[in-house]
């Protein structure tokens, strides 16, 4: 019998699929009995030295078993002499993530004609309806860097340099997602996702892949779609490429993380062929479709040293 995480943190990045997986986690909650420990702050993930121990205190004498989820960058618990609970979490494709959010904040989602409104009131009309080409190639503060440097900072952390794009905080981020992540997964490979989070916390998400597949709830995930978004010019596309360069960087270091965890545990992973349109995936030459060779280990034995850490 496996060890059993009670403390669970899901440091969700913003549109990578986190809303979708939060309406399952609100159902499992019920069904399994923990305690899903949700914030009202949406809008701060950078926090200062008695931000972070006052939120690390809330969340550690919190009722066990939890699962604590809010967009926040990485919190070291250690540091502030707590628990490191299990982290998990789930990024996408970088461009396609900024241009779901470009236009999430100005047009909302399928939950209703005026939830733009409420979510950016102050936005003035030029603004919303500010082209997504014009935004990228004249250099809008929105379309640039450092707000386009936006992962990475979830697995770096806390630290100011988290926030500058670069190697530093690009190989902290590396860092981090092996020491303290039981799993990070592609938001492109969902289901897989959850069949790995089911085998690895069945406490918490026994059962998740068949909630996802009912056509009930796949009627609630449908009205999370962002709205009214259109597809940038190849020139803006490959402009965003090179300004996002770390963020690609640590996006096919964590998709080769994931696949070789798949290939553990049989799963495989396919080569789409490309859409005949502007493409938005950078073709990645670490993927295969065939398992890499590597030394057994047993399942059972390596999930156990996972939650030792």
């Amino acid at each position: 019998v496996l060890p059993f995480p009670s403390q669970v943190v899901y440091n969700r990045v913003g549109k990578c699929g986190s809303r979708t997986v939060v309406l399952l986690l609100r159902i499992l909650s019920e069904k399994h009995g923990f305690n899903l420990v949700t914030s009202d702050i949406h809008n701060k993930t950078r926090l200062t030295k008695n931000e972070q121990m006052e939120l690390i205190k809330n969340i550690s004498t919190a009722e066990q078993p939890y699962l604590f989820t809010r967009h926040v960058h990485f919190l070291n618990f250690s540091r502030f002499g707590g628990d490191q609970p299990v982290y998990i979490n789930i990024i996408r494709d970088p461009v396609n993530r900024f241009l779901s959010n470009y236009f999430f904040r100005r047009f909302g989602d399928w939950r209703g004609e005026q939830n733009h409104m409420i979510r950016t009131p102050s936005m003035r009309q030029e603004e919303r309806y500010l082209d997504i080409n014009v935004c990228i190639l004249e250099n809008y503060p929105e379309c640039s860097n450092p707000r386009l440097f936006y992962i990475i900072p979830y697995f770096c952390g806390q630290h100011p340099r988290c926030r500058e794009p670069g190697e530093w905080a690009l190989e902290r981020a590396k860092l981090n997602v092996n020491e303290n992540f039981l799993l990070v997964g592609i938001l492109e490979e969902l289901e897989d996702v959850l069949l790995l989070l089911e085998r690895f916390l069945p406490h918490y998400f026994k059962d998740v892949l068949s909630i996802y597949k009912n056509p009930e709830h796949r009627k609630l995930g449908n009205l999370t779609v962002t709205v009214k978004k259109t597809v940038p010019s190849p020139e803006a596309i490959q402009i965003l490429y090179q300004r996002m360069r770390y963020e690609y960087e640590f996006y096919y270091y964590v998709k080769e993380q994931f696949h070789l965890l798949k290939r553990k545990f049989g799963l495989k992973s396919y080569i789409r062929k490309p859409r005949p349109r502007p493409e938005f995936f950078i073709p990645s030459p670490l993927e295969t479709e065939e398992p890499i060779d590597d030394e057994e280990e047993d399942d059972e034995k390596w999930l156990e040293d996972i939650y030792k850490r």
